[in-house]
């Protein structure tokens, strides 16, 4: 399959490069990088949504689906990105925000002047239910000067689309074609879990009424549908689903081949180990046991069942995986890399978020002038009104705030990390001296360790397409698996703690080759000690 051997990167456009000193990044910024990215070994580039926009959620509110946001560039900068992209082999990945669309989106705009037809795009009541939006408050808001409301699980200017209405699928179903048309390849599904919606709407004051809207059956019939009317005609097509409060039952559904829906999902749930009583907005050190458990459950179960895990760290969407797991003061370097090698040597396909090559890390902003998500912002006045004082606020936005992955790319030592010569959209982190692409190029690890990793899963099969199942799974401080091929077998352990452990090898692995390591020259014994954050593969 096309894509058990990539490995893609995802790019935050507005903070990836800036070439006109607005203080955003653009697409000709992208252009502009394809030889590092290239040099780095990547098949295909994720970017965030570039369509016109008014920004509310930073461009996931789209008011033009087959347009460029002007932000960012012209349809000819991006047509000149494919091209460019194509002679280096790399694709380019498009998000695709199918469940809501900007209240300024001309659907919603000729619903409100009172188009019936239009008005059928949307998921209007005259009684609203008593959901909550996933960014706090209520699901529901006013439609224009009726009596009714309009379903938002987002911001209240992102208006949840009918996919009831056949349509809406036909319109969305053109959308994505007018993409795969241009020349993309790759399609990330936002949300897309959500879009079955009942026809009947019930309250459900459990998890916030999530579970009336998340994983229902005709949610797969919406996929195989879109699935036959576009990406499925194209052999080369990668397709990813972001998965909202998902389960392993429903992801290997989306997943399996023969059921025709889509290649990869992503999942969070390993992403909320150090959510205190399950809550984002809190600080406590992660779980190491649930992080464990949810790899190995995962890992296996989709493997058993022939689905495919989309593998990641970190995306725009969550703080840096460092700041997360790893004692960074002493140890950024090397856990950097054992992080890589946890995902990008197990099943499924690594997806890494820009910078992450190079060991960025949270940007310790001080004030909350400094953040401009409006996740972050909603939470910060919300946290003030449970009696916390302004101080302890600010640490926990500095913990979990996406903002923290959103900060410019550090490219070198001067101005604003070399990402813009004008003022920035948002804030350069402090650490761009210490940490940017050009020091990390000339004499940093943890690049060339990625290097590696990407390269390993292009050269062995064994790698791209072999089994998982969970090793050593009491032990307290090292995830370990085991990946077997046609005969090879891999042991990949990584310790997640600076102290040094010890662990069994069992005894077929003892006489095996060290495939990938962060230290130098570890030698095979019985019983193995793993430094400070050490990963080690050994082939067989």
């Amino acid at each position: 399959m096309t894509f058990k051997n990539k490995v893609i990167y995802q790019i935050y456009p507005k903070s990836f490069l800036d070439t006109t000193g607005n203080g955003v990044g653009d697409i000709l910024g992208i252009v502009k990088k394809l030889p590092y990215l290239n040099q780095l070994g990547v098949d295909m580039l994720w970017l965030n949504p570039i369509y016109p926009s008014p920004q509310k959620d930073n461009g996931y509110d789209i008011s033009d689906y087959v347009g460029i946001d002007p932000l960012f560039g012209t349809m000819a900068d991006f047509e000149k990105l494919l091209q460019k992209a194509k002679k280096y082999g790399i694709d380019i990945m498009f998000d695709m925000v199918l469940n809501h669309v900007s209240i300024e989106h001309e659907w919603f705009q000729k619903a409100l002047a009172g188009d019936k037809k239009y008005q059928n795009y949307f998921i209007l009541r005259d009684t609203p239910t008593d959901w909550q939006s996933k960014f706090g408050g209520k699901a529901w808001s006013k439609f224009g000067d009726t009596d009714q409301y309009y379903l938002h699980l987002f911001d209240q200017t992102q208006a949840d689309l009918n996919w009831r209405n056949p349509e809406v699928r036909e319109e969305l179903a053109d959308v994505v074609n007018f993409w795969l048309e241009k020349g993309v390849r790759g399609l990330r599904f936002d949300v897309i879990n959500v879009i079955g919606k009942d026809e009947e709407l019930k309250n459900n004051q459990v998890n916030e009424g999530k579970a009336e809207y998340t994983d229902k059956p005709i949610t797969h019939e919406y996929l195989q549908e879109l699935n036959a009317r576009t990406f499925g005609k194209y052999e080369d097509a990668i397709t990813v689903g972001e998965m909202s409060a998902t389960t392993i039952e429903s992801c290997i559904l989306y997943t399996q081949p023969e059921r025709n829906e889509l290649s990869m999902t992503f999942n969070f749930h390993h992403l909320k180990v150090d959510y205190k009583n399950k809550e984002k907005w809190t600080i406590m050190d992660f779980d190491f046991e649930e992080l464990k458990h949810l790899f190995h459950t995962w890992g296996e179960e989709m493997s058993d069942a022939n689905g495919w895990n989309a593998l990641f760290w970190n995306n725009h969407d969550q703080p840096r995986a460092l700041n997360r797991f790893v004692e960074i003061k002493e140890f950024r370097e090397t856990g950097a890399k054992m992080l890589g090698a946890a995902i990008h040597l197990s099943r499924g396909t690594p997806f890494i978020y820009m910078g992450e090559e190079i060991g960025m890390i949270n940007p310790d902003f001080d004030s909350i002038e400094a953040y401009k998500d409006v996740e972050s912002l909603n939470a910060y006045q919300h946290l003030l009104t449970t009696g916390l004082d302004k101080e302890s606020v600010i640490e926990i936005i500095k913990d979990k705030s996406r903002d923290n992955s959103r900060i410019p790319m550090q490219w070198n030592q001067e101005k604003n990390s070399g990402f813009s010569t004008g003022e920035s959209w948002l804030q350069v982190a402090d650490n761009y001296q210490e940490i940017n692409v050009e020091k990390e190029l000339a004499e940093g690890s943890i690049f060339s360790f990625y290097q590696q990793l990407i390269h390993l899963r292009k050269e062995m099969p064994l790698i791209a397409e072999g089994s998982y199942k969970g090793y050593a799974k009491d032990h307290k401080a090292v995830y370990a698996y085991i990946r077997e091929w046609q005969g090879q077998k891999l042991l990949c352990l990584n310790n997640f703690y600076k102290e040094e452990v010890e662990i069994e090898i069992p005894e077929e692995f003892l006489s095996g080759k060290v495939l990938v390591d962060n230290y130098e020259k570890t030698k095979i014994e019985a019983k193995q000690t793993l430094k400070a954050y050490q990963t080690l593969g050994i082939l067989v």
